[in-house]
Order: C-alpha cells, then sequence, then structure tokens
C-alpha cells in the first residue's frame, strides 16, 4: 500500500518550523534545526548521519550558474557542525552524465577529490543514473567501490541499493537475491535503514521517479517492523508510506526539479533574489532503540 502523508500525519512542532511523521519508524523533519545527542544517552545507542545527494559534479547551464560552488558549500557547512556525524553518504548522481568515457572519469576524480575534503572518517557513496547507467557502473567502482554493500552501525543495519546501473532502472534479479540473503541472517527487529538512489515505489514512472522491481525489494522488506528508506534523484524532499515503510527522498545540491504532476521535470530556474532555493542537505538522527529518526534540514548558504 502507497500514500501520500496528509495532514493528518503530521503535528506542528511549536518553535521549530517543522513537522512530525508518525508512522513505523516516525520521522521529525526541523528545517534548520542542529542534531544534538540527548543527555545520559549511550553513543552506542544514537548516532546522526549526514546525507548529501545528487551533486551532479560537471554540470554547467542556467539553472545553476554557481555550479561548481554549492557543493564546496556544502561540505564547508558540514565541516562547521559542533559535532562531526558519523558518517557521510552521497545518495547518488555524483556527476552528470556524459558519453564521453574520459569525462566521466575526469569528473568522478574532480568529485572525489572535493569530497576527501569533508573532515568525516566515514564518506560513503552510491551511484545514481548519471553515473553508472552507461558503462553500467564500470568507472563508478573503479573509483568508489561496490554498487550495493551493508554495513552495520550502532545497533542498526544499513544496505546500499543499486537501482541505477541497469538502465532499465531495475535492482536486478541477481542483486535482490542478495538482499534476500542478506535480510534472512538478520532478527525481525533489527532496525534498518535502506540507502538508494531511487524511490522503492513508483512516483513517477513517465519521468523514471520508480524502480521498476522495487514491489520485489519491498516485499523483502515487509516482514522487518522497522525500515526506513533514504534515497535521492527526484531533487526535493518528499516523504511516502510504502506499507510500513517510511520513504524520504533528498534536496539536491545542483537544481530543484518541479514536483509530482507538473507538466515537465525540466530543472526549476535559477532565482537571483533567493539562488539556492530548493538545495540544501540533511543531517539523520537515529539509533538501535530509538522509536524514531529524526531529520534537519539544511539550506545553502550563500556565504558559505
Amino acid at each position: 500500500m502507497e500514500r501520500n502523508i496528509d495532514r493528518r500525519d503530521f503535528i506542528r512542532l511549536a518553535g521549530l518550523g517543522g513537522v512530525v511523521f508518525a508512522s513505523g519508524l516516525g520521522v521529525t523533519a526541523c528545517a534548520g534545526a542542529p542534531t544534538t545527542r540527548s543527555a545520559g544517552a549511550s553513543e552506542s545507542e544514537d548516532f546522526y548521519f549526514v546525507q548529501l545527494s545528487d551533486t551532479h559534479w560537471g554540470f554547467e547551464g542556467p539553472p545553476n550558474p554557481d555550479a561548481q560552488g554549492t557543493l564546496p558549500k556544502a561540505i564547508a557547512a558540514v565541516n562547521a557542525l559542533a559535532q562531526p556525524p558519523d558518517f557521510v553518504v552521497f545518495t547518488g548522481d555524483l556527476t552528470h552524465l556524459t558519453l564521453d568515457a574520459r569525462l566521466r572519469r575526469e569528473r568522478m576524480a574532480q568529485f572525489r577529490d572535493i569530497a576527501s575534503q569533508l573532515r568525516v572518517r566515514d564518506v560513503r557513496f552510491l551511484p545514481g543514473e548519471n553515473d553508472a547507467s552507461v558503462d553500467r557502473g564500470q568507472a563508478y567502482q573503479e573509483f568508489f567501490g561496490p554498487t550495493h554493500y551493508t554495513f552495520d552501525h550502532k545497533g542498526v543495519h544499513f544496505i546500499a541499493l543499486d537501482n541505477v546501473s541497469d538502465p532499465r532502472g531495475a535492482i536486478g534479479t541477481e542483486q535482490l537475491a542478495w538482499l534476500e540473503a542478506d535480510l534472512a541472517k538478520l532478527p525481525r527487529n533489527t532496525p534498518i535503514v535502506v540507502l538508494t538512489h531511487r524511490p522503492l515505489f513508483d512516483l513517477a514512472p513517465q519521468w523514471g521517479w520508480a524502480t521498476v522491481d522495487a514491489p520485489r525489494a519491498v516485499e523483502l522488506l515487509s516482514p522487518f517492523p522497522n525500515v526506513t528508506v533514504f534515497y535521492g534523484h527526484i531533487h526535493q524532499e518528499h516523504h511516502q508510506m510504502t506499507g510500513g515503510i517510511a520513504q524520504h527522498a533528498a534536496k539536491s545540491l545542483i537544481f530543484p526539479l518541479p514536483p509530482p504532476g507538473s507538466p515537465d521535470h525540466k530543472p526549476v530556474a535559477w532565482d537571483p533574489a533567493a539562488p539556492y532555493r530548493g538545495l540544501g542537505w540533511r543531517q539523520v538522527e537515529t539509533g538501535a532503540k530509538d522509536e524514531h529518526a529524526e531529520i534537519h534540514e539544511f539550506p545553502i548558504q550563500a556565504g558559505a
């Protein structure tokens, strides 16, 4: 079952300008609110990570005259955090699409060097279709390693899924078998966070905002009561439930796209009066014993 979150799902937070989403692994979304650990909380019980997405390094055009500046601005903002995140994850489209194999690798090398400026020990990457669909992830793997993998952090099981290397926008039979085998090892009460590029539901299939075999992935994940998906691709914040699974899209660092149902999905025009409107990054605070994750959305700042 899929549904858009309506007003009944949200409760206003006084003084924070955000909302509470209470369903499954509930989410508190707070614009610009800094992350701090609760007093007395154990390091093993809670943590936070940063999600950056859709940097499209190599893009040039009117939708972002500062195309080479927004990624460094976001990195500077993360480096300025009083408390560093446990890790940072880039959820795809690290580079802008090119059919030139040499240029593709050049952009990946440039992106890797810029991302290395993050003062965070653990930085993880996922491919987007701009990085991987032309050569099925060959160049991406040369620079960033496997396109799908798992890791565990403080009691939470993370699964990075690749739904872009297949140009159809599919996870694929082999990877789904790998996912099934991985989940079979986990107790049912294990908190799971899925990191991927495309949504695991049909948001706007006509625009490629879908994963063709997502229903099978959702079927495999559904027996677990605590599953959350963080993805990119659609260049805007979006929240939706798929059965008991909460799926949360992140903003882009290059240009926003119009919401689903718009006449087209061309980049939103640059506004000189509000040049970074619609661009941003997020913190996610969670833990193995938490009943909810807390999302904090941050805009790109002109002076960063």
